[in-house]
């Protein structure tokens, strides 16, 4: 397939992100229909109507449809039949991390795709924030010459429900695995030990469920830069998702504009008097919708998988890493849980 054609894409699972990826596809040039379909079919329904698009009974019926290309945001548990059922029917898929709900199942869908052209992205969206870009962009440089000191930040303002958290994975594979993720991107390194530490000052339910609702984590990189991680559920100022790049000989920070949730207290500050980021979905809009649009680049095969099942796996080795290392109350090896 080329640029030249029109493409019918399929969104499989139809809640609050199924349905925002719906609303960006149906607005992407080159898109001719967006055919929609949930384990509820009324969720699928409701979610049609309300924007416009296409909607199946079922999860067959939308194999059954013409599809150039799937969008898997369903449960994390149905996502590794998923992506096996549509790479088998040739169909290029995107998938919302993670791509299983451990490293076994995410090995076991990689084997399974070893040896197949049809190409799987996954949802790592912060590889298309223009702010990581140019982080990026700046350690390749050279501009900032070596790295000494990256510090992350995903502070969410107020945790998601109980019954998300039994489901999670936890905080470090839900929620800290994109700042795996863009820290092994933006340096082009990879993360070798980890040291993680968590605390619950919340709700029960996060220590009901073995969850920590605050962490903090240290990662040395395999050429002895230092990493710090700090994840959140109960920042009340706002989301706050920032990325310091600290070199021999200059800086780039990800996430320092006039929303950021940050309150100076210097004397003589002028507050910029805009809100702060309510969520992922408000300061990550623009990175969204051109995850999606490089991903139609990969379904009309104008551009090369920017993000592949090996790169989740990665990350979700660094998570699995973190959580090991906050049980036990020791450093570990990512080799340790990635052999």
């Amino acid at each position: 397939m080329t640029s030249a054609h029109t493409v019918t894409l399929g969104v499989a699972g139809t809640g609050r992100i199924g349905t925002f990826h719906a609303e960006t596809l149906k607005h992407l040039p080159g898109v001719e229909a967006v055919i929609v379909a949930d384990a509820a079919a009324e969720r699928a329904h409701a979610a049609a109507t309300k924007l416009g698009v296409q909607a199946v009974p079922d999860i067959d019926a939308l194999f059954a449809a013409p599809l150039d290309g799937l969008i898997i945001a369903t449960a994390t548990d149905a996502h590794p039949e998923l992506i096996t059922r549509a790479v088998d029917a040739g169909i290029p898929v995107f998938c919302e991390k993670p791509v299983a709900a451990d490293i076994q199942g995410t090995r076991e869908v990689i084997a399974r795709l070893e040896n197949s052209t049809v190409p799987v992205q996954i949802g790592f969206q912060r590889r298309f924030d223009t702010g990581y870009r140019a982080a990026r962009d700046a350690i390749a440089s050279g501009s900032l010459g070596w790295l000494h000191t990256l510090r992350a930040t995903t502070l969410d303002p107020a945790p998601p429900p109980a019954e998300y958290i039994g489901r999670s994975g936890g905080l470090f594979r839900d929620c800290g695995v994109h700042d795996f993720d863009i820290i092994r991107w933006v340096t082009g390194r990879e993360v070798v030990e980890v040291y993680a530490t968590g605390a619950n000052r919340g709700a029960q339910f996060f220590t009901d469920a073995g969850d920590s609702d605050t962490a903090a984590v240290l990662l040395r990189l395999d050429d002895d830069t230092l990493a710090t991680v700090s994840l959140g559920r109960y920042n009340g100022a706002g989301y706050d998702v920032r990325l310091e790049a600290l070199g021999s000989l200059g800086n780039a920070i990800v996430g320092l504009d006039d929303r950021a949730p940050l309150t100076s207290v210097e004397p003589g500050y002028a507050p910029s008097g805009l809100p702060a980021y309510p969520g992922f979905m408000e300061r990550f809009r623009r990175a969204y919708t051109d995850e999606l649009a490089a991903f139609l680049s990969v379904v009309t095969g104008d551009l090369e998988n920017p993000c592949a099942p090996s790169d989740a796996l990665a990350a979700f080795c660094i998570a699995e890493a973190c959580e090991l290392s906050r049980r036990e109350g020791r450093p570990v090896a990512v080799a340790e849980v990635s052999r």
